[in-house]
């Protein structure tokens, strides 16, 4: 399987590669990328979704161009902690995906991460039209810091 811990996916890192955030909605697909440095998250585009061959094609060719070594995937916990229908709509697109790639990718508990990302292109003045296309790249970039963050709290307390 292609799922692993959040550090077992910074530690089989390729030199040269990134770390990918998305965000997986019913409609659309949030992409947000990190710096070779691996200490922050920039959104990229919103994949709008149609069937998941074609879905699966247009984010694994945007990965290859991006030279993506392995994907934080946000996993839509309810607030209570608790898996519904979409945690298993996540899964099972994550397994799908991975059945397509070699890359890695590890779950992210992406809880409110869409409201960070609403406030903060509320903050920016974005307008209501330009904020729907780019709210799910923000969320996953919101995804993305949030584990790179995690990695550098890691490494610190190492190095300490």
């Amino acid at each position: 399987m292609n799922t692993v811990s959040l550090e077992e996916l910074a530690a089989g890192l390729e030199p040269g590669s990134v770390l990918a955030g998305l965000d997986l909605g019913t409609k659309t697909i949030g992409v947000a990328i990190s710096d070779l440095g691996l200490s922050l998250a920039t959104p990229r585009e919103v994949i709008r979704r149609v069937k998941f061959g074609k879905d699966a094609e247009t984010l694994l060719d945007l990965l290859k161009r991006e030279r993506v070594g392995g994907c934080v995937i946000g996993l839509p916990v309810n607030m209570d902690g608790s898996a519904g229908p979409r945690v298993q709509a996540t899964r099972a697109f994550v397994r799908n995906l991975a059945d397509r790639t070699d890359l890695k990718f590890a779950f992210w508990d992406e809880r409110l991460s869409t409201v960070a990302a609403e406030r903060a292109l509320l903050d920016m003045d974005v307008s209501r039209k330009k904020r729907a296309g780019r709210i799910d790249a923000a969320a996953a970039a919101f995804i993305l810091q949030g584990a790179l963050d995690r990695l550098s709290s890691l490494s610190a307390g190492d190095s300490a």
